[in-house]
């Protein structure tokens, strides 16, 4: 379990990485886009992208770990409202928030055995 925890954590980390960070931290077109629609001024692009790393580095290191993935959980909250006000398509890109907070979740609780402890999926 905790491999698969491990594995999970790391394909999150590096789709995060390649996929949203990196556009926003060199401020690329891919990444200016998406924040025109749903209303978020170009200046704060490279706040969210700085607030998006850490959150990765967070979650990476297993002391910090669970603050990493709760603040993550906070950062998609946050893109599942912008994109819920303009109406973006539901399953595409509205929830894609709950896909990767969930992954993010379960990547924790696989790698995490206190996690597991609060969170068991079966009663001893």
């Amino acid at each position: 379990m905790k491999i698969a925890g491990w594995v999970l954590s790391g394909l999150i980390a590096l789709f995060m990485l390649g996929a949203s960070v990196t556009p926003k931290l060199l401020q690329m077109d891919v990444a200016l886009e998406p924040l025109a629609v749903v209303g978020w001024p170009a200046k704060y692009l490279v706040l969210i992208g700085v607030i998006e790393l850490v959150c990765v580095v967070l979650f990476l290191i297993p002391r910090t770990a669970l603050l990493g993935a709760v603040l993550f959980t906070g950062l998609l909250g946050a893109a599942l409202a912008a994109n819920l006000r303009v109406d973006n398509p539901l399953f595409s890109h509205t929830l894609f928030s709950l896909y990767l907070g969930g992954a993010t979740w379960m990547a924790l609780w696989l790698r995490e055995s206190r996690v597991r402890d609060v969170f068991p999926l079966v009663r001893p």
